[in-house]
């Protein structure tokens, strides 16, 4: 199990993964909050889940086009990028935009495609340039999915106490529970996919320009 953590190059890949991961987690946990308090839309969570969902599975094609002319890390670079982006739009939005949410729902979702194939595929590009494939694999996926819910441990654990703290409670729609709501929902997951962002850059493909 110590073979990944002594392998440099995942454990960069692991930092990223788990910024970016916890970036996604926390408007995972928060959504149904937003769309029923913020948007006041509950009718409508069946829209903006299957429009999440489709988009972010019918992305994965272009995603992967996109490898074959970007690369991997420039890609999911570009996948955090178009999230930051969208979730600073949903900060403007409220009761009744409808709408403008199914458009940020299907962004997002495209955006997701990105999380979903392109890590992945990096943590192999990972094992084989380190030598242990077929032999190492098992132990590179045990800390990766330990990673994975540990993304979802935390998000839930940290963004669900934090509107607490700041006087949000489920069904609160004042302006100060709505704006706690809407800082933890939209400001702090672009905060952490803006750390994410200058990991991939300055640890990953900085490096590999230079070596280029």
């Amino acid at each position: 199990m110590t073979m990944p953590l002594a392998t440099p190059d995942f454990r960069r890949l692991l930092a990223i993964y788990l910024v970016n991961g916890i970036a996604s987690a926390v408007p995972a946990t928060l959504v149904l909050f937003f769309i029923r308090d913020r948007l006041e839309a509950p009718a409508f969570e069946p829209l903006f889940l299957a429009s999440y969902f489709a988009a972010g599975a019918l992305s994965i094609p272009l995603w992967v086009r996109a490898v074959s002319r970007f690369g991997l890390a420039r890609c999911w670079l570009a996948g955090m990028l178009l999230a930051i982006a969208v979730f600073a739009w949903a900060a403007l939005l409220g009761s009744g935009d409808v709408a403008a949410y199914t458009v940020v729902c299907v962004l997002s979702g495209i955006a997701l495609g990105a999380d979903l194939t392109l890590p992945g595929a990096m943590l192999a590009g990972v094992i084989q340039r380190a030598g242990h494939a077929g032999r190492g694999e098992g132990a590179y996926f045990g800390w990766w999915n330990f990673a994975t819910k540990l993304n979802l441990a935390l998000a839930a654990g940290l963004a669900l106490p934090a509107l607490q703290w700041f006087g949000y409670a489920p069904g609160g729609r004042g302006d100060h529970a709505l704006t706690a709501l809407t800082l933890a929902y939209c400001v702090l997951p672009c905060l952490l996919k803006l750390a994410a962002v200058a990991l991939l850059y300055l640890t990953w493909i900085r490096p590999a320009e230079r070596l280029a």
